[in-house]
């Protein structure tokens, strides 16, 4: 019973779903906050430095800054718990094409293909129209490096729908 009640309590007092990415490997958003003592050792390793201060101090990665090149420094820096490099990905976020994207108002722009080093997005000739992006997100590792050129903001990376 006293393990139900606690269980009620943490549910109702439990942080609210957070949709930031945090650094790769991470463990869950629960276990990484809950052991994460916001020391700032991640940030200062990021040898791109995507990694930031987010909300209640929390380190969060943002790809307007850069790339992840899955260095692992936030990693091996890290004195706390809140990594797992036994998952097979680092993580499972991937990239995602806005409506705000050029491509759909005309303008020939393939900014996120020239950054994407796995070669992920790609562009679909149509006559009379200027080629469209395709993501394959098979081949997406979810590093960002589209997002910071693309001139529309028209790249999210995320979890998959």
């Amino acid at each position: 019973m006293s393990q139900s009640i606690n269980q009620s309590r943490r549910n109702l007092f439990s942080r609210r779903k957070s949709n930031v990415t945090r650094p790769p490997w991470s463990k869950t958003d629960q276990e990484f906050t809950d052991n994460c003592t916001r020391c700032d050792k991640c940030i200062t390793a990021c040898e791109t430095q995507i990694i930031k201060r987010g909300e209640g101090g929390f380190p969060e990665i943002d790809f307007n800054l850069g790339e992840c090149t899955f260095c692992q420094l936030c990693v091996d820096v890290c004195p706390e718990p809140v990594f797992d490099l036994a998952q097979s990905l680092p993580w499972s976020i991937r990239a995602s094409i806005k409506d705000s994207c050029l491509t759909y108002e005309g303008v020939w722009c393939q900014s996120c293909k020239d950054a994407c080093d796995p070669r992920a997005i790609s562009f679909i000739m149509a006559v009379g129209q200027v080629p469209k992006p395709l993501i394959d997100t098979d081949a997406c590792t979810g590093c960002g490096a589209c997002v910071s050129p693309c001139p529309s903001n028209a790249i999210q990376i995320g979890k998959p729908s």
